[in-house]
């Protein structure tokens, strides 16, 4: 019998976490899954305190999803390494993006901050990229599509990738040695948002005329460039219309 483990899942109620979650308990390992509301380890990571420290009681793997864009993910950080290092945890598993170094958005900033403390931390690191996942698209999509005439993003690619796939990698490193940097995870396909918008529409009966929109900016530059792109690691499988016809139209 393979050898089993004592887990936490940060952010272990988000749509990646979950996934993450399931695997490993199907495997056979021990998982806690801290968020700020599950139950018995709801913890505000922003704030740590002793509700951290038992949760980490006892835990061998951290696998770090949570996040968010509104701030606090390097204070979080920071709280969980600390608890991490009095637990005597031996390896910190974190879920980045593909870009965070090029693509000056200060989520992506914050994001690898995050990568650099984890990196510091003196536990057992491991640190995997992906592009974005095929439901954040199909959220960005479905938000534009609300106007009578659909705003998209000139010039600019992306290339999806599904959660899943995401979640069966995770899982995977979080049982393995600590092996540092990972190679990047990118979808199958990098597209632009104008043939992303067509797919959307072909999934859900709608119709909308597109209006192509550049905006200034270096944050725009850098999408623009590529930066959160990663062609040359295409492993995922699943592609945005696989996404699209699980999903009620």
């Amino acid at each position: 019998m393979s050898e089993t483990h004592t887990i936490l899942v940060t952010g272990g109620t988000g749509t990646l976490g979950r996934l993450v979650t399931e695997r490993l308990r199907a495997a056979g390992h021990e998982v806690r899954v801290l968020s700020r509301s599950a139950r018995p380890h709801a913890v505000d990571l922003r704030k740590g305190g002793p509700g951290l420290d038992a949760a980490l009681a006892g835990v061998d793997t951290v696998v770090h999803c949570a996040s968010s864009p509104r701030g606090g993910d390097e204070g979080a950080a920071r709280n969980l390494v600390a608890a991490a290092a009095r637990a005597g945890v031996t390896h910190l598993v974190y879920i980045s993006i593909v870009g965070v170094d090029r693509v000056p958005l200060p989520y992506y900033r914050a994001k690898h901050a995050v990568e650099r403390i984890v990196e510091r931390s003196g536990i057992g690191w491991t640190v995997l990229r992906t592009t974005q996942f095929h439901d954040l698209v199909h959220q960005v999509l479905a938000t534009l599509a609300k106007s009578p005439v659909m705003p998209v993003p000139s010039g600019i690619a992306d290339q999806p990738i599904e959660v899943a796939e995401v979640a069966d990698r995770l899982a995977a490193l979080a049982v393995g040695a600590p092996a540092g940097r990972v190679p990047d995870m990118g979808g199958p396909e990098v597209r632009d948002f104008a043939d992303l918008a067509r797919a959307y529409f072909a999934a859900t009966g709608r119709r909308r005329p597109l209006l192509p929109v550049r905006l200034p900016g270096k944050t725009y530059r850098g999408f623009a460039a590529g930066g959160h792109l990663a062609p040359e690691r295409a492993v995922g499988k699943g592609t945005f219309e696989d996404f699209l016809a699980t999903r009620p139209a």
